[in-house]
């Protein structure tokens, strides 16, 4: 079969490697012909050369194995040994071991789940990230009438305004170093930032800070700061964006003095809020007109990462088409 190999930074290759077999799947597997991926900000420190840390032995670093770094897939079962999904099967969900530019990935059945087969393949693959944003915002308990405030608005982020927006906060401001005010109103933004959170932190008053801050960045420190010092008094920060640094520098006293709240986590119950995104998505149809903005062939999955790490007014999600 075929898979794209990340051979270093910037750089992937197609290479012919033995296909996985259906007698090779363990308890709870499916094997997947891919049909569709989408590129997440998560994938994209290693394009640009981050190392990749061995699954198997914690503490060594080893070549990505072909088809990484990408987990947003869509694919039809092949096979399977998980009781949900049988052969011919259309699912939407995890490449769990992150390997999913390939033509066949095994994945773990309880990330995977159906989907509205009238969707395109390349726009299913954007409920795999809406549902880690819903099971996040889940999280946050009611925030009807808040002010919140979403740092970085791109397609991570531009589903949290909405999600949020659709949960009743009061005012969602986005902020970005990209102009995002083009589907400003499709994504509930009722206020669009186009500036640093640092800058943007800066101009804000008392009655002016929101109550909640997602952070939908990450990959680097400095915007934890920047959550701290914008939200009032008593506020809640949601930390959503991948660390890629273990340890991060946090003022504690100006923590301890407005009496804040830090929330982080993984996506739980995977199966379930694919089924909550797929419903969700079936309700707000119009997202699914605006929020897949680039697809490129797996052939030609250089130029799409390339396009990733360099984001422009008006691209949100990149897809990968691999029917």
């Amino acid at each position: 079969m075929w898979a794209q190999v990340l051979d270093g930074p910037l750089t992937f290759r197609e290479v012919e490697i033995e296909a996985p077999r259906p007698e090779q799947l363990v308890e709870g597997q499916v094997l997947l012909a891919a049909r569709a991926g989408g590129i997440c900000g998560s994938d994209l420190p290693f394009f640009k050369g981050a190392p990749f840390l061995h699954a198997a032995n914690r503490g060594t670093w080893a070549a990505p194995a072909p088809g990484f770094p990408l987990h947003e897939l869509v694919g039809e079962v092949v096979a399977s040994r998980h009781p949900a999904h049988s052969p011919g099967d259309l699912v939407v969900g995890w490449a769990s071991a992150f390997d999913g530019i390939a033509e066949l990935v095994v994945s773990d059945g309880e990330g995977l789940t159906g989907y509205d087969t009238t969707l395109a393949p390349t726009t299913a693959v954007m409920l795999q990230p809406l549902a880690c944003v819903l099971y996040a915002v889940e999280q946050l308990g009611d925030v009807r009438g808040r002010t919140v405030a979403v740092i970085g608005q791109g397609p991570i982020g531009l589903l949290f305004s909405h999600v949020l927006k659709q949960r009743g906060a009061g005012h969602v401001i986005g902020i970005d170093r990209i102009d995002r005010s083009r589907h400003a109103d499709v994504f509930g933004v009722d206020e669009t930032v186009t500036a640093s959170a640092n800058l943007w932190s800066a101009t804000l008053g008392e009655t002016d800070r929101p109550s909640l801050v997602v952070e939908a960045v990450g990959h680097q420190v400095t915007t934890l700061k920047d959550c701290v010092d914008s939200v009032a008094f008593g506020g809640e920060i949601l930390y959503f964006g991948i660390p890629d640094d273990p340890v991060y520098p946090v003022d504690m006293l100006t923590f301890l003095r407005k009496n804040l709240t830090l929330r982080a986590g993984v996506t739980l119950e995977r199966r379930r809020v694919l089924r909550d995104a797929g419903s969700y998505l079936a309700a707000h149809p119009a997202l699914r007109e605006v929020y897949v903005t680039d697809v490129h062939r797996a052939g030609d999955v250089q130029r799409a990462f390339a396009a990733a790490i360099q984001p422009r007014a008006g691209q949100y999600k990149i897809a990968l088409d691999m029917a």
